[in-house]
């Protein structure tokens, strides 16, 4: 079996090959960031203008990089939602297209699920397996019982923790996009235990995530330091935000991990995907948080954290085995929660 997948829901065109045999034959992502970097924030406009003019070319690159031609694929996957609504609609009609011209199945993948079968790929994750989604527009923990089929346990109330991320580095005057920079920065701290900053929702007895008043906190903090900030106090609160949001996220998944065993029985393994979960602090304190509750651990490598073709064209294998197909009359979604029913509920 053989999967082309594309990935156009945000800032980065993403073209991939990949067979049954969970071989990774082609990957290429073609990354938007100068483009947005003047703006601090990715423009939706600007996105899909880039999607429209480079994706032919990525595409066809990836065909060439895997050394197969259209003929040889089993199937065309393209993410059909969640994400910019400009963008998706150019990988699906992208998608459709070849499949269409070529006769091939039509695979219409949730940007999500992408990142909640990426461990099946990379480490053989067994169903159930618990989930942490944390990226730019996303901060979910779902029980994965298959293809399909999730549970959601808690999501953010306010900001994604990606979002965090990103407004403390332009509150510290870091560059864009901010969770690079921020862990870049946090890496020459001299002081981590400096500033006090608070853990939103610790404690609580759900599995929701709440940011904004930690985002806060750093405005406050900011307010109060000299201005512009020495390196020193940016390194060091950096480190702070960065520890504080790690902690965060332990507590919540503790929580949900204890609500997944009651559900699924002893043992399990949570899994850490998106963006966020590059973070290199972020994987060593959730990984030490599943060896407490007797987890085990598993996290895509950082390449396969971002935004990438290669899960899209995964989980367009795994939907294609089970006979999952959809018709030409698809419509891309600007939304399209992993559990939808929890979103009616």
């Amino acid at each position: 079996m053989l999967v082309l997948g594309i990935e156009t829901s945000c800032d980065e065109t993403a073209a991939a090959v990949v067979d049954g045999d969970g071989r990774v034959r082609a990957n290429l992502v073609l990354s938007q960031l100068d483009e947005h970097r003047p703006y601090g924030g990715v423009v939706p406009e600007i996105a899909a203008r880039s999607h429209l003019e480079t994706l032919d070319g990525l595409v066809a690159g990836a065909m060439e990089q895997a050394g197969v031609g259209f003929g040889d694929l089993d199937g065309v996957a393209a993410t059909g939602g969640p994400g910019l609504i400009g963008g998706v609609m150019v990988g699906v009609m992208t998608g459709k297209a070849i499949a269409f011209a070529r006769g091939l199945p039509f695979l219409a993948i949730n940007h999500l699920e992408g990142h909640a079968l990426t461990a099946r790929l990379t480490d053989g994750c067994d169903f159930p397996y618990l989930l942490l989604l944390v990226s730019g527009g996303h901060c979910q923990l779902v029980a994965v019982e298959g293809v399909g089929r999730y549970r959601l346990y808690g999501t953010t109330v306010d900001d994604a923790v990606g979002e965090a991320f990103d407004k403390t580095a332009k509150l510290l005057g870091l560059g864009y996009p901010g969770g690079p920079e921020v862990e870049r920065a946090a890496a020459a701290a001299t002081d981590p235990d400096r500033f006090a900053l608070p853990r939103p929702m610790k404690g609580r007895n759900n599995c929701d995530f709440s940011f904004s008043g930690l985002k806060t906190a750093v405005r406050k903090t900011v307010e109060r330091l000299i201005d512009p900030l020495p390196p020193a106090d940016v390194a060091d609160l950096a480190a702070a935000f960065q520890t504080a949001v790690a902690d965060v996220l332990a507590d919540r998944c503790s929580r949900a991990m204890a609500r997944f065993q009651s559900a699924y029985g002893p043992g399990g393994t949570l899994v850490v995907a998106g963006g966020v979960a590059a973070n290199s602090t972020v994987r060593a304190v959730l990984e030490n948080a599943a060896g407490a509750a007797e987890f085990g651990f598993a996290a895509p490598p950082p390449d396969l954290c971002t935004d990438n073709a290669v899960m899209i064209a995964w989980a367009g294998v795994e939907r294609l085995r089970r006979g999952g197909v959809d018709g030409w009359e698809f419509k891309p979604r600007p939304r399209w929660p992993l559990d939808e029913t929890a979103a009616l509920d």
